[in-house]
């Protein structure tokens, strides 16, 4: 097995994480001894504050798992401090055309010229990486992945995923649906999911993709899906906490 997520990511492996809500590094510790390949700190849809985030990416580096965020907003500036913390890389929501991704891979990649450069905070041990080899490393580690979830973005697929350090377009399907005015799930979305993921195929770039349920991997995989976000660590506790009360409840009777 490879040894980090972008390399395992390129080589296409089956990789499955979840979204992460709960601002808590014991949910990061427990989640890494189920061994997750990756999370995801969503910062878009719970309330996580950058100081949170650095205890949460303390607890992933502890325990291996590796970490991403993703988080609101149109301006990529909040990028550069989370990956200081020591993060695997971005998830950047609602990228829509190049000018989108050449903005994202700007703001993580050293080599573009446009990153804040200093090895003192975690990702360089506290200064313990020189300068060039911490710029070498972080270039060739961070993750960069893209969310396609707008209609807009369908007619640019070419040129996101040719962007050269772009490393996954990952498709977020509720937001995805909404944008086109279809049901989730229905047909007209599956067709959507499909040319994105032959834009992938095209460019030589992963495909990642939102799941509910980890019963609907199978299929996705199958048809070039190879990352997945599986529900998220608040819907792991309540499905586990619904199915104890039910099985609880209906032994009683």
């Amino acid at each position: 097995m490879t040894s980090n997520l972008r390399t395992r990511i390129r080589a296409g492996e089956l990789l499955v994480g979840s979204f992460i809500k709960t601002p808590s590094p014991h949910v990061i510790e427990i989640l890494g001894h189920a061994k997750l390949d990756f999370g995801v700190i969503d910062q878009e849809h719970a309330p996580i504050g950058i100081a949170q985030v650095d205890m949460m990416a303390l607890a992933g580096k502890a325990i291996g798992l590796p970490l991403l965020s993703r988080r609101w907003g149109a301006s990529v500036d909040w990028i550069s401090p989370l990956l200081d913390l020591g993060l695997a890389g971005v998830m950047v929501p609602h990228v829509v055309n190049a000018d989108g991704a050449r903005a994202v891979c700007d703001a993580v990649r050293f080599s573009r010229g446009k990153r804040g450069l200093s090895p003192s905070p975690r990702a360089g041990n506290y200064g313990g990486i020189g300068i060039a080899d911490y710029r070498a490393k972080c270039d060739a580690e961070s993750v960069v992945m893209v969310q396609i979830e707008d209609e807009s973005a369908l007619a640019h697929l070419d040129e996101i995923a040719g962007e050269p350090d772009v490393d996954l377009l990952f498709i977020g399907p509720a937001d995805l649906s909404q944008s086109m005015g279809v049901s989730y799930p229905s047909p007209e979305l599956d067709a959507a999911i499909e040319q994105i993921i032959a834009a992938g195929k095209k460019a030589g770039v992963a495909i990642g993709l939102f799941v509910g349920d980890a019963g609907h991997i199978a299929k996705w995989h199958a048809s070039g899906v190879s990352v997945f976000v599986c529900g998220s660590d608040q819907a792991l506790l309540r499905k586990s906490a619904t199915q104890m009360m039910a099985t609880a409840k209906t032994e009683k009777e």
